[in-house]
């Protein structure tokens, strides 16, 4: 019996994989941060807007790309 050599599975990087979300188009997309605590300062117009998922910087796209091998949505 012979075994041919296969390529390693990727890991997903699972921090990025629960931070991160990748579309169907292939944009990454994030989360906005400040929602955690001292909320009683914060407008609600500001508030609303913190709630929006916005696209990852062109910088920093690639580094989740690889965090993300198999593009977990």
């Amino acid at each position: 019996m012979t075994t041919k050599n296969k390529k390693a599975k990727l890991k997903t990087h699972r921090g990025a994989a629960k931070r991160f979300k990748i579309t169907s188009t292939g944009k990454v997309l994030r989360w906005r941060s400040g929602k955690r605590h001292l909320l009683g300062t914060k407008k609600p117009r500001r508030m609303r807007n913190l709630l929006n998922k916005v696209e990852v910087s062109p910088a920093d796209a690639p580094n989740v790309r690889r965090s993300l091998p198999y593009g977990i949505e």
